[in-house]
């Protein structure tokens, strides 16, 4: 650490010579390199040191190692993230202007395997790497637009992170669908202003009237828009279950759109369902079989499914996850979940739009979302045999998930969740 004073001291009376010496101190990583060094060090830590409003306009890289701490908060924040000297760090910026600067302080905090990605975010993003974006489409509130998934199908994919004010709420996939007389569309979204703008798109491919609206659960991204198709005139369909939901977290529902987008929340209520169902409803529209099906307890005891025939497309809700780790709550039933599968797998969907990430098939959804639930409910019954402790389960070894979408906010929670459930079946 004596050996760097002096550098640090050369670097602040001559700014200029601050690049040239960073790299004379720094070994420069590339993005290939990176790759190598996460797979061999999990634990490996990528910091990207620009603002958070740079963040939240351009993105960053995509992985769950990937954290942020501008440039002058380093010093105060990286031990949150990095206790132990020895942990693998890569820094970097957007075009290397900051990030060898940054290296250099780290080591003289005493941080001894330190990094610089001099390529960047700028490098990162143009190899067509993973990124993570607060919106695909800064036009628009949704964080991206509808995309033809087949002949009279649409649907627009939510970001796979949690709501925020930079996504609008989008996180989840809003989806409609064009029959002969009139449209029905699936999932509200996150506000008022979210489902204006998905009509708006709607009206881009159609001129039929929106008929119908389902909500494919009580949570928040997919109710709260009802407030602007009920204004439409729009019939909402949910499941028999959800209202008694809807009334019971209505109040943290509220609480939590209110907090996250604040002026964008505008305009937006709770609209409880006009139609309920218990098993199946065929939606009375023309030219197209249009099927709801309830598959039983899941993600949530209200999750609805909808079932198109003709095209061997299943737009499945919540019941079915891609790309992101899928969130345990407090009324999951994990072991009907997973015994209610055989129903979805018994229809052999050729395509399924899931409730969260893009349109995929039932092998996909089934590794993301029966096979995650299946590992993390014998994981943790391992624990209460061995008479183990939270603490215990929130050691399980989920690091065969680690890449997944929202890993980091999610994989100690579900632990725990489930231990709790477990813990007093």
């Amino acid at each position: 650490m004596k050996k760097l004073l002096p550098l640090l001291c050369l670097l602040l009376a001559y700014p200029a010579l601050a690049l040239d010496a960073a790299h004379k101190t720094i070994s420069d990583i590339s993005a290939d390199d990176i790759a190598q060094l996460i797979k061999k060090s999990p634990d490996t830590l990528l910091i990207d040191v620009r603002t958070p409003s740079e963040i939240q306009q351009l993105g960053t890289i995509g992985l769950y190692q990937n954290i942020n701490i501008p440039r002058g908060w380093l010093e105060f924040r990286v031990a949150d993230s990095a206790p132990s000297f020895d942990t693998p760090i890569v820094v970097y910026c957007g075009t290397n202007a900051r990030s060898p600067a940054a290296a250099i302080t780290l080591m003289d905090m005493g941080y001894t395997n330190v990094s610089n990605y001099s390529g960047g975010y700028v490098d990162w993003q143009e190899k067509g790497f993973d990124v993570f974006k607060g919106t695909l489409d800064s036009s628009s509130l949704l964080y991206q637009r509808p995309q033809k998934v087949v002949d009279g199908v649409y649907s627009a994919i939510g970001a796979p992170q949690p709501p925020s004010y930079e996504n609008s709420g989008h996180n989840n996939n809003l989806s409609f669908i064009v029959a002969d007389d009139a449209v029905v569309v699936f999932n509200g979204g996150g506000s008022y202003l979210l489902a204006k703008a998905m009509h708006e798109e709607i009206k881009k491919v159609t001129h039929l009237p929106v008929k119908y609206l389902v909500y494919e659960n009580a949570q928040g991204h997919a109710v709260q828009g009802g407030s602007y198709w009920k204004e439409q005139g729009v019939e909402i369909i949910a499941h028999e279950n959800m209202p008694e939901i809807l009334e019971h977290s209505s109040v943290e529902v509220i609480t939590r759109a209110k907090n996250s987008l604040k002026d964008k929340y505008f305009k937006s209520h709770l609209v409880m369902p006009d139609r309920t169902f218990s098993d199946q409803y065929i939606i009375p529209v023309k030219g197209k079989k249009i099927v709801l099906m309830h598959f039983g307890n899941a993600h949530s005891p209200d999750d609805i499914q909808l079932w198109l025939p003709e095209d061997s497309l299943l737009i499945s809700g919540d019941f079915a996850f891609n790309e992101r780790l899928l969130p345990i709550l407090e009324h999951t039933n994990i072991r009907e979940w997973i015994g209610n599968w055989d129903k979805l797998v018994a229809l052999n969907p050729q395509i399924i739009i899931p409730g969260h990430g893009g349109v995929t098939d039932l092998d996909t959804v089934t590794y993301y979302t029966k096979d995650y639930l299946s590992y993390m409910l014998e994981q943790v019954e391992i624990v209460l045999e061995e008479d183990g402790e939270l603490t215990d389960a929130y050691n399980i070894d989920q690091s065969a998930f680690m890449q997944w979408k929202t890993y980091r906010q999610l994989a100690l929670r579900n632990a725990a969740t489930i231990f709790t459930m477990l813990e007093f079946e």
